[in-house]
């Protein structure tokens, strides 16, 4: 999907850009990666790297943040992360920063299933803890830089009525009113802002012999309410896994709920953005959205 003031970033572009900025690597074969994300252009670069570079304007604070922080929080984590290697420079041709990142082996969750729901929430339940656990001081709080992810679900009422408006064709809105509303009236994360990935679902999960292996894309990275990161029971596990990855983690009700509302947020504001426009994001998105809603209804929120 392209967006207003996107970048035309193709093989040509990529190739100038290596060659000028890092000769070492000029002859190394090159071929674009496919996926459904919509923020930055990915190219394979040899056999162990891969060049990641922003073509939407609001990606373009996250190179450098990725540069700053990842390095530091892929040694602490427990699964493999896409570090960067790398820092490009912006160019005549190409007027962002860019980076080059180690190639994690695996595939896309939105093309490959994963075999064992268990081992997927325990993975994601010592990842989550992990990054609650490390030094947050200096990290970037909630804002545009991230789409808001971990900033208090008050501010995204507006949207999430919005995309409700949107969707009444599709969606059961007055379960999802029910569920959002519920996730709003849960206590607040009262204590010190701790690292969230911000953006938890299949795009952003790599799969490897069946099993999770890897996390990717972190765009949304920053310091805020840990509940955004439990999204991913619902954007990636089913109710098996769900159950799993919630008795895995130290959290409490009023988390659990806050966690519910940031997977409905999630789904019902891309599922109205990207209905048209970018199938796998769509899809992940109605998939969220039935999740919840199914958990809603069987009286698990």
């Amino acid at each position: 999907m392209s967006h207003a003031n996107d970048l035309v970033i193709d093989a040509a572009l990529v190739k100038s850009l290596i060659s000028t900025q890092f000769p070492q690597w000029a002859e190394l074969p090159m071929e674009q990666v496919i996926s459904g994300g919509t923020d930055n252009v990915i190219y394979r670069l040899g056999t162990d790297m891969a060049v990641r570079l922003p073509r939407a304007e609001w990606a373009v604070g996250q190179v450098e943040k990725e540069q700053k922080w990842l390095p530091q929080l892929a040694a602490l984590l427990p699964i493999p992360i896409h570090a960067p290697i790398a820092f490009g420079a912006p160019t005549e041709g190409y007027p962002r920063k860019w980076s080059v990142y180690r190639w994690l082996e695996g595939e896309n969750a939105t093309v490959r299933q994963v075999e064992d729901q268990n081992q997927a929430a325990n993975a994601l339940a010592q990842f989550v803890t992990a990054m609650q656990r490390i030094d947050s001081d200096g990290g970037p709080p909630p804002g545009a830089h991230n789409s808001g992810r971990g900033e208090p679900l008050v501010k995204r009422d507006a949207a999430v009525r919005a995309a409700i408006i949107t969707l009444h064709d599709i969606v059961d809105t007055h379960a999802a009113t029910a569920v959002w509303e519920a996730a709003q009236q849960a206590p607040v994360w009262q204590s010190k802002p701790v690292w969230i990935h911000g953006d938890l679902h299949p795009g952003n999960l790599l799969i490897e012999d069946g099993r999770l292996s890897a996390v990717i894309d972190f765009g949304t990275l920053g310091v805020g309410d840990p509940s955004c990161d439990l999204m991913v029971a619902w954007t990636f596990l089913a109710a098996q896994g769900r159950e799993r990855f919630r008795a895995a983690l130290p959290i409490d009700d009023a988390a659990w709920l806050r966690g519910s509302g940031w997977a409905l947020s999630f789904g019902l504001i891309a599922l109205a953005y990207y209905l048209e426009t970018n199938l796998v994001l769509a899809e992940i998105s109605r998939r969220t959205i039935n999740e919840v809603l199914a958990d809603y209804k069987n009286g698990l929120l």
